[in-house]
């Protein structure tokens, strides 16, 4: 089979496959990680603070909640442009500078949003203030692909993005109830601003030497600005099995927006809740599963490939790292969600309430427990293009999640509660189907298309 060491990490520039994971002290791989978690952690935030403001933002700007709420879908739609654009330029001039690059889009939409006097300019600079930080998933894939070999690349992209995940949950409540929605979105500029100067003064370039298109551009041409086609990445997908996991993990990811998304409609109308901050507070169960879920399952992956690595004599199979994903992908995500959604539907009060918050907490690990490992196979399997497969994905599950949550209220409406769920838990239990023909297939399937493995 194949050694990761020895198709895509040729020696260049001096640099042999054993030392090119060693540029970095164990101590400075942690602060690494720190830093694009931090920054990772922005775009989730950016996207939840705006659904409680919603109603603020209405009476604001004499608009109707219906209305106010496009600057969501819009803010998803420029996550999946941004994404593809930062990691593809990423590939060319390297992950610090796009990190750069992206910040001062953040801070002036971030100004912009707040300033708003109209809903036209809202959504302008929504679309501004999103694009800027939406590389921060996978940019943040791609430094910790470059800094991680095969055995410990698990375990820092579980950390990396069960922080990110975290800012998802966390980001709703106490902000929206009690301050100005104008105020949250200056703070998010000086967040950005604040960002911007840790990554100048601290993070470093992390990609391979060698491997950068601005490397191989003549000095008196690097000044120039290259165009790097931004759909590239979406290229990658043409790969059958890049395409079965970006599928299932983008379809196991959707029940968390299926529970999360209509909450105020869900729990807070079943359980007599109105005040902002107390739903904001539910989302927490889901941000503390992402938070605990993501750094286990993705070590867990990590001992998976050793173990049958040495199982094999040293042959490595990159789908041996999706076996991690059963018992997140079987039995946690379409139990919890099935369960919520029963529970919702029959059980009411405090023990209503109280196992609801538990299934919130089940499906938060559950998810990183799919999505975890995914993220760290398709950087396995391109790892040379790991930013912009990371971006591919993300832009897949934007486009996914966006049809999701357009779809749940209104299906909540028609058919309940809870065969809602059991829709969204079906959907899951499809996405692991695909995981499974991926590992019983993957030889052929990555055979079938080159895209450089």
């Amino acid at each position: 089979m194949a050694s990761e060491e020895s198709p895509l990490l040729a020696t260049r520039d001096g640099v042999t496959p054993e030392t090119i994971y060693d540029r970095f002290r164990p101590g400075q791989k942690r602060w690494i990680v720190f830093v694009v978690s931090l920054v990772g952690v922005l775009p989730m935030f950016v996207q939840a603070t705006f659904v409680p403001s919603i109603p603020q933002i209405a009476k604001d700007l004499n608009s109707t909640h219906a209305v106010v709420s496009l600057g969501f879908s819009l803010s998803i739609f420029a996550t999946a442009v941004g994404a593809l654009v930062w990691a593809a330029y990423s590939s060319f001039y390297g992950r610090r500078l796009m990190y750069l690059w992206g910040m001062p889009f953040l801070c002036m939409g971030s100004c912009g949003v707040a300033m708003s006097t109209s809903l036209w300019s809202l959504l302008f600079w929504r679309f501004v203030q999103t694009f800027g930080c939406s590389g921060g998933m996978s940019l943040g894939a791609g430094v910790i692909g470059d800094i991680y070999k095969l055995e410990e690349r698990g375990t820092g992209i579980g950390i990396f993005f069960g922080a990110t995940l975290l800012g998802f949950a966390v980001a709703p409540g106490a902000a929206a109830q009690y301050w100005s929605w104008r105020n949250l979105h200056y703070s998010l500029g000086v967040w950005g601003l604040l960002e911007m100067l840790l990554i100048y003064l601290s993070l470093p370039e992390t990609s391979h030497p060698g491997v950068m298109g601005i490397e191989k551009v003549t000095a008196k041409r690097r000044f120039n600005i290259a165009w790097v086609n931004p759909l590239s990445s979406l290229w990658l997908l043409r790969s059958p099995n890049l395409l079965a996991t970006t599928l299932a993990a983008g379809l196991v990811i959707v029940s968390d927006y299926i529970l999360l998304v209509p909450i105020a409609y869900t729990i807070g109308v079943r359980y007599g809740i109105t005040n902002e901050a107390v739903i904001g507070a539910c989302f927490l169960p889901t941000g503390l599963g992402n938070f605990i879920g993501a750094p286990i399952s993705g070590r867990l992956s990590d001992i998976v490939v050793r173990k049958l690595r040495v199982q094999r004599k040293g042959v490595w199979y990159p789908e041996d790292r999706l076996r991690a994903t059963w018992i997140g992908g079987l039995i946690m995500v379409p139990l919890s969600i099935v369960t919520s959604g029963l529970v919702t539907t029959y059980v009411g009060g405090p023990i209503g309430l109280s196992l609801n918050l538990l299934c919130l907490f089940i499906n938060g690990m559950g998810v990183d427990f799919v999505v975890a490992p995914v993220a760290s196979y398709n950087v396995d399997v391109v790892h040379s293009r790991s930013a912009e497969i990371t971006a591919a994905y993300a832009a897949t599950r934007s486009v996914i999640v966006s049809v999701a949550t357009a779809l749940v209220i209104p299906s909540i409406e028609r058919i309940g509660v809870a065969w809602t769920d059991i829709i969204a838990a079906i959907l899951a239990l499809v996405g692991q189907g695909l995981i499974f023909l991926t590992i019983r297939y993957g030889d052929h399937m990555r055979a079938s298309v080159d895209v450089g493995f």
